[in-house]
C-alpha cells in the first residue's frame, strides 16, 4: 500500500552529522531504504531548529534554515535516482512515474521567516510547500501549545499576514505545535484548507499537542487533515509508542472528523524510546493492523495516501 508521510525531522540530524551521514543509508529512522522498502509515494522533509538553540548561538534564523535547505538540496542532488523534490501534485506524479520518491519540503518553525513576508516568498520560491507555524517558543507568528497557559492566545499581527501570503502562495499552513488561540485564528483567516502535519486526539491522550475534538472537527470541516503522530507522549501514557493507541487514536479521528481527515505524520527522526514501529520501512506493519482492526479497504486507502494526494492537489496545485 502507498504511504505519504507529511512530518519527519531527518534533515536535522543529517545536518547535523555533518555529512557523515546521508540520506541514501544511515543509522536513522528515515533513508532512501527505508522509504522504499516503506512503499512511501512521498515524504515531507522538515527543515527544523530549536529556536533558543539558534538564538543563543548568536545566528540568524533565516540563514540557518538556509543552511539547512542547501543540505537537503545537496542529498537530493546525490540521489537523484531514488528521490527527487516535489513542488506539487503535477511532480509527484511524474516522479512516481520515474520510480522515484517525491520529497516536499517544509520548514518547522515559522522564525526562519524572520518577520518578513519577503522571506515567506524567498522560501516558496527555493520549493517549501509547508510551513510549521511554531514549534515550542513564541516567535514573531504566535505562540507554542506546549504549555495551556499559552494556549488561549491567536496569532500576532505577522502570523496574520503570514496566512494571508500562504494561501496567495499555495503553501500548506500547519497548525501542529501552534496554541488553540493560534488554531481558531487559522480557522477564521485561511482561505484553504490547512493541516496539523503530526497531532493526535486530545481527547484520547490529553496534551496540549494534541488537538481537540471540536479542533479535529474544524480541520475536517474546513477540508484539511491530521497527521497520526508516532511519539509516544502524544499516543497514550505507558512511555512506549506501540501499534494499539494508534489505531485507538485513528478510529477517533475518523469518528469525529471523519475518513476524509486523517493522514500519517509519523514524526520520525524527532521521536525516541520504545517504538513498536521503529522506522519507516515498517510501515505496512501497520498498514497490516488496520486491516485486520477492521478499517475498509477505502479507510485504509485514504488514511495512507489518498488524503495526502486530495490535499496537495487543491493546495500546492
Amino acid at each position: 500500500m502507498k504511504v505519504i508521510d507529511f512530518h519527519c525531522d531527518t534533515m536535522l540530524k543529517i545536518f547535523e552529522s555533518n555529512q557523515e551521514a546521508g540520506l541514501k543509508e544511515n543509522e536513522f529512522q528515515v533513508d532512501i531504504g527505508k522509504l522504499q522498502q516503506g512503499q512511501v509515494l512521498a515524504q515531507f522533509f522538515a527543515l527544523f531548529f530549536e529556536l533558543d538553540l539558534v538564538q543563543e548561538k548568536k545566528k540568524s534564523p533565516f540563514e540557518h534554515t538556509l543552511e539547512m535547505l542547501e543540505c537537503f538540496e545537496e542529498e537530493l542532488t546525490r540521489n537523484s535516482k531514488d528521490i527527487a523534490l516535489a513542488k506539487g501534485f503535477e511532480d509527484l506524479v511524474k516522479n512516481e512515474k520515474a520510480k522515484k520518491i517525491s520529497a516536499f519540503l517544509t520548514i518547522e518553525e515559522g522564525e526562519a521567516l524572520e518577520g518578513s513576508m519577503d522571506n515567506l516568498s524567498y522560501f516558496h520560491q527555493k520549493g517549501v510547500r509547508l510551513i510549521t507555524l511554531t514549534w515550542n517558543h513564541e516567535n514573531q507568528i504566535g505562540f507554542p501549545n506546549t504549555r495551556y497557559k499559552s494556549q488561549d492566545r491567536g496569532l500576532k499581527p505577522f502570523g496574520k499576514e503570514v496566512i494571508e501570503g500562504m494561501n496567495h502562495l499555495g503553501m500548506l499552513i500547519d497548525v501542529s505545535h501552534l496554541s488553540d488561540g493560534g488554531f481558531w485564528d487559522v480557522v477564521k483567516l485561511s482561505k484553504e484548507p490547512f493541516i496539523a502535519s503530526h497531532s493526535n486526539a486530545r481527547s484520547v491522550k490529553p496534551h496540549p499537542r494534541n488537538l481537540s475534538d471540536e479542533m479535529l472537527k474544524a480541520i475536517g470541516n474546513g477540508g484539511g487533515v491530521t497527521g497520526l503522530n508516532f511519539a509516544h507522549y502524544f499516543l497514550s501514557s505507558d512511555g512506549r509508542s506501540k501499534i494499539e493507541p494508534m489505531i485507538t487514536h485513528m478510529r477517533h479521528i475518523i469518528n469525529v472528523a471523519g475518513s476524509e481527515a486523517l493522514v500519517f505524520g509519523t514524526d520520525f527522526d524527532g521521536i525516541s524510546g520504545e517504538l513498536e514501529i521503529e522506522n519507516i520501512g515498517e510501515m505496512q506493519q501497520l498498514i497490516g493492523a488496520m486491516e485486520k482492526g477492521g478499517f475498509s479497504t477505502r479507510e485504509i486507502e485514504q488514511i495512507t495516501h489518498k488524503n495526502g494526494l486530495r490535499i496537495i492537489r487543491e493546495v500546492l496545485g
